[in-house]
């Protein structure tokens, strides 16, 4: 499993000008962040996925111990993009935590933290497999599935009508090869008609673009890879990746 852990040390010198990569999805124009955010400009919104907030807590609570700091290095991250464009929207796509109960027993001072990121914008969390039933006493409102600005936002990309959609759930990575070095990093991967993002939290793995599950969603043909290097983004078509 790859996990973006390493990731949280250059939170703090992120708020500088960053090599983002601009695409469109589905004619709609969009903004791949190195920090794992995706900005839509026409409508002010940044969309994050999989921040699997509390995933620490939630091994605890079935006796697995692991760092219970996973939850504050994402949300530095989420306040770093959010300082960088300061959106109007914010929708993060689905296993916002890691479990049913994550929101619920989420310490106060991380509570007062979402709460400070959210003053005065719209936030929208749409739920996914992890915590089906949305949040327990946090800002924003919680949903299935949003149409907004052209584009559907859904955790879970669909096989019957993909078009216009932005969805997570299965944590794109890809692998090329860099200075004689095999390198695999987390990746928005796109086609033009749909959108998959990256986990955006730092305990989250990846599954690469080659796997059984990415099979039918993608016209690989147009298919681009824009993966989060150190401090841009990395584009690379499909046929140049590492199988």
């Amino acid at each position: 499993m790859m996990h973006r852990i390493g990731l949280a040390a250059r939170t703090l010198s992120a708020l500088c000008p960053t090599g983002s990569e601009e695409t469109l999805v589905h004619g709609v124009a969009a903004v791949c962040d190195p920090l794992g955010g995706l900005y839509l400009p026409e409508t002010g919104t940044l969309v994050v996925s999989d921040l699997h907030l509390e995933k620490g807590a939630a091994f605890a609570r079935r006796g697995m111990m692991l760092p219970p700091y996973d939850t504050i290095a994402t949300l530095n991250i989420l306040a770093a993009v959010i300082a960088r464009y300061d959106p109007k929207v914010v929708v993060s796509l689905g296993d916002n935590f890691h479990d049913r109960r994550g929101s619920e027993f989420l310490p106060a001072d991380l509570r007062a933290m979402i709460a400070d990121l959210a003053r005065g914008r719209d936030w929208i969390w749409i739920n996914g497999n992890h915590d089906p039933d949305g949040t327990t006493d946090l800002p924003g409102i919680s949903t299935d599935e949003l149409v907004y600005g052209g584009l559907v936002f859904r955790h879970e990309p669909s096989l019957v009508s993909g078009r216009g959609e932005i969805a997570g759930h299965l944590h794109p990575s890809a692998t090329v090869r860099r200075r004689e070095k095999t390198v695999r990093r987390p990746c928005f991967a796109t086609d033009g008609h749909r959108l998959l993002m990256p986990a955006f939290g730092v305990l989250a793995g990846g599954l690469d673009l080659n796997h059984k599950a990415m099979q039918g969603i993608f016209a690989r043909e147009t298919l681009v890879a824009h993966l989060l290097g150190r401090d841009r983004i990395y584009s690379v078509r499909y046929g140049a990746l590492l199988g």
